[in-house]
């Protein structure tokens, strides 16, 4: 996916104009990282949000997923899911 052809992606029309800004933002930052640190940037973009009072549901955050990794290899998209997981359990212990 080029980089901002994620925008196009019509499954991104349901979400709110703050996270899409947000989302902007992100990726804009993100084009500029080496290739190895998207996915920790993503956890840390999820954690961010939260701080921020912006909350993705588990849809959208299955749909950010999709399309912001639709240009990784299937490793990347394993490790970003395994940080996922790992993000998902230690937010369930301090809730």
């Amino acid at each position: 996916m080029t980089p901002n052809n994620w925008k196009q992606d019509p499954r991104l029309k349901q979400m709110s104009p703050e996270k899409l800004d947000y989302l902007t933002t992100f990726a804009d930052q993100v084009t500029k990282l080496p290739k190895d640190q998207i996915l920790p940037a993503f956890m840390s973009m999820q954690m961010d949000a939260a701080k921020k009072g912006i909350r993705f549901s588990d849809p959208e955050t299955e749909l950010l997923a999709s399309v912001l990794t639709s240009g990784m290899s299937p490793a990347e998209k394993k490790k970003l899911e395994t940080l996922r997981f790992i993000a998902k359990k230690l937010a369930a212990r301090s809730s």
